[in-house]
């Protein structure tokens, strides 16, 4: 075969599977890279919500942990729940870079997840989806509004704004055909250990005390600065 005769086979071959666009030079093949986006976006990877992704990500998860180490990440994975996410890896005292900031809970937002919490280990005992409806969410929510504030109309308002942030964070998942009624994410389970969740039912005590602490978590937001 001649030169120009090659050089015709040669354009005739397909492109590597990994080669996506114009001077692609990523590795990876397209649906793990969909898996690296979707963990990098979050907050999450739920088999059930992305059934297409989660068998990507069991079949190349020593890919995907090696290219989330690169930028300092680590992963989480729960096979029996279905649920992955990143998290910062613990670097000890090397000086790295921070990719995700850790969100500030406020006192009603650490009653609102002990609540949630409660609900989901309930939930997941019966074998039920862990389903709350916004009314319920508020009741409980009330109990604590002289722990938290005097001011009625300001503390309806860190209510809303404790479930707007639960469902920004994907930690309340809005069910279709529904206005007020969600499901509580599995993610809600890593997020928070044992050990964190006792620290949280604390805050019983701190309320009788009359006192509002702030504890800071694991990360629940994407990247971006809490407001």
């Amino acid at each position: 075969m001649d030169l120009p005769e090659q050089a015709a086979a040669q354009a005739d071959v397909a492109p590597a599977p990994t080669v996506l666009f114009m001077n692609d030079t990523g590795e990876l093949p397209l649906d793990t890279r969909r898996v690296l986006v979707q963990l990098l976006s979050g907050p999450s990877l739920e088999g059930r919500r992305h059934p297409k992704l989660w068998p990507v990500l069991l079949r190349d998860e020593t890919v995907v942990q090696r290219r989330l180490h690169d930028l300092f990440l680590d992963l989480v994975i729960d096979r029996d729940l279905q649920v992955a996410f990143t998290r910062q890896v613990d670097a000890g005292d090397l000086d790295i870079p921070i990719l995700l900031r850790r969100a500030q809970l406020t006192f009603i937002d650490s009653v609102l997840v002990l609540f949630l919490r409660q609900r989901l280990t309930q939930a997941e005992a019966h074998g039920d989806r862990a389903v709350v409806a916004r009314d319920e969410m508020v009741e409980n929510l009330v109990l604590y509004e002289r722990a938290a504030s005097t001011d009625r109309a300001g503390f309806t308002k860190r209510i809303s704004a404790s479930i707007e942030k639960m469902k920004k964070h994907n930690i309340l998942q809005k069910i279709r055909a529904s206005e007020d009624r969600f499901e509580i994410s599995p993610t809600l389970k890593l997020l928070f250990t044992a050990e964190e969740i006792v620290a949280l039912t604390a805050l019983y005590d701190a309320m009788a005390a009359g006192e509002s602490p702030e504890l800071e978590r694991q990360p629940l937001d994407d990247g971006e600065d809490e407001e």
